[in-house]
């Protein structure tokens, strides 16, 4: 399978733009497509302070890591029941940014004009040490953030 081309989403940004898209738009919308184990064990965004919160829905379920057959349908009806629109920039989030690329087409092909991936995702890259949240990301960035 080819990996998707930007010409499938709206196209990829860094934390601190998501961080500002969010605050610049009140119907921007962020979901997070990790599992929900790293939900618990890892942390999540905390977009409470823009008066939104955080979609919590798995691109792929652990431990298995299949791809969850209703993630668009889901995803779709969390967003729109929250006020976004076709049009309004929903944003997805992972660990580090491959799953929520992915999650970013699939919503894009159910006429999101404005699904965008976060690059670096949560965590971010691995550094010298094979430890994530130092280098890019959510995290590493000082965005705020909540422990499951």
């Amino acid at each position: 399978m080819a990996p998707p081309s930007s010409h499938d989403y709206a196209g990829d940004i860094d934390a601190q733009e998501a961080w500002a898209l969010l605050s610049a738009d009140p119907k921007a919308q962020l979901v997070d497509v990790r599992t929900t184990a790293e939900w618990n064990f890892v942390g999540l965004p905390d977009i409470s302070g823009l008066g939104r919160r955080v979609h919590c829905i798995e691109w792929q379920s652990y431990p298995t890591m299949s791809v969850n057959p209703a993630f668009a349908a889901d995803a779709q009806a969390a967003v729109t029941g929250a006020g976004a629109d076709k049009n309004t920039p929903v944003l997805f989030l992972c660990r580090s940014g491959a799953r929520s690329r992915a999650a970013a087409v699939a919503l894009a092909g159910l006429g999101f004009t404005k699904a965008i991936n976060v690059a670096g995702g949560f965590e971010g890259d691995p550094d010298g040490m094979r430890q994530r949240g130092h280098i890019n990301g959510w995290k590493a960035a000082g965005l705020p953030w909540r422990q499951g």
